[in-house]
């Protein structure tokens, strides 16, 4: 048995009355994952997730926007970075949003289990402190990902450029840029791309095949050192524009931006399967210490259905034509187990639409 799994099996309530460190945890989670899923070309993606909650006592509620409901609710906001290689994906990092109305009202804080030194910061700031820790715990990650709320914050990008790690982040339409001429909005820029410039690029496979945009790439002024670039991609059906803001210590090809620029929809990803598959929404809990708790064992779990998928691919790839198994089968076949005392040998499905069988043996 591992360190790991000593910890967490210590108590039958490891959210509240346990004793046990969960940031500790985490960095076994981030251990446990960079250890199976390591990739030179891993790309860090941030963003943010919320649970819509009832009441005003749950750590760091108030009513805000919230992708999850599309609508300002009554909830609570936590940030997360997820690790994403060549195999698969997971989270390594969480950090709940504590806002105003709560740092600046110290009972609260102390009620919900948040120390004095709680200090207000934004959704950025926490992306900066994970991906600080993620780096002086000595790992490294080539690229950093995010959505419009991280590209357009100018000292998470600052931050990013002084620990010289690349990074493909979002920005809005009316985000400045400044060129070897001067500063342009980017859907000025955009308008200078000559017809030529213009590439038919993949960032991803889907549902349904290849993600293939039109993208182009205008070079920034800067006197620091790097390479700085405003990344556009043009949807080939609606012809609607989207732009990022592109650092590299060093020159890379347009198809390496867009790869990245692809890779911040695994974050997405993680959020609907670790909901799904790993309860990381389904916490009832106020404290701080609880919650924290809570998200790091839901992050533990999907990373081992991660790792698992990935070791199951690579030692029985799927014959052509044929589904290979899913985190969602991986989770079912493994509850099926557990709950039948019998050891699994996971088959692929004979169909693309049926789901995989499982063949089980006594021990």
């Amino acid at each position: 048995m591992t360190r790991l799994q000593r910890r967490l099996l210590a108590s039958l309530d490891p959210c509240s009355r346990a004793k046990w460190d969960a940031d500790a945890v985490r960095d076994e989670v981030r251990g446990y994952v960079l250890e199976h899923l390591h990739n030179e070309r891993a790309v860090l993606v941030v963003d943010e997730t919320g649970d819509v909650k009832k009441g005003i006592g749950t750590v760091g509620v108030q009513r805000q926007h919230t992708g999850t409901a599309g609508r300002i609710e009554n909830a609570q906001v936590a940030v997360y970075l997820v690790y994403a290689g060549q195999r698969r994906h997971a989270a390594v990092d969480r950090e709940l949003y504590v806002p105003r109305s709560w740092t600046t009202d110290p009972d609260r804080c102390r009620a919900a289990g948040l120390g004095e030194e709680t200090a207000f910061a934004t959704n950025p700031e926490l992306a900066a402190y994970m991906v600080a820790r993620f780096l002086d715990a000595g790992h490294r990650a080539a690229w950093v990902a995010g959505d419009e709320v991280y590209g357009g914050n100018p000292k998470l990008r600052s931050t990013l450029e002084e620990h010289g790690t690349g990074y493909v982040l979002a920005v809005a339409c009316s985000h400045e840029a400044a060129t070897s001429a001067e500063k342009f909005r980017a859907d000025t820029l955009a308008k200078k791309v000559p017809k030529r410039a213009w590439q038919k690029l993949s960032a991803g496979t889907g549902a349904k095949g290849h993600r293939c945009d039109d993208w182009a790439v205008i070079d920034l002024a800067n006197p620091d050192p790097g390479s700085r670039q405003l990344l556009i991609r043009r949807n080939r059906t609606t012809g609607e524009l989207a732009y990022c803001r592109c650092y590299s210590p060093t020159p890379v090809p347009l198809i390496e931006l867009v790869r990245v620029a692809g890779s911040r929809w695994r974050v997405e990803e993680f959020f609907q399967s670790g909901k799904g598959l790993a309860g990381l929404d389904e916490h009832q809990v106020r404290r701080y210490a609880s919650w924290s708790r809570w998200v790091t064992l839901a992050m533990l779990a999907h990373a081992f259905l991660a790792v698992v998928r990935a070791d199951e691919h690579a030692r029985r790839p799927a014959p052509d034509g044929l589904t290979p198994l899913t985190c969602n089968d991986i989770q079912h076949l493994w509850a099926d187990t557990a709950r039948s005392g019998h050891s699994a040998c996971w088959l692929y499905s004979k169909t693309s639409t049926r789901p995989p069988q499982a063949r089980c043996s006594r021990h």
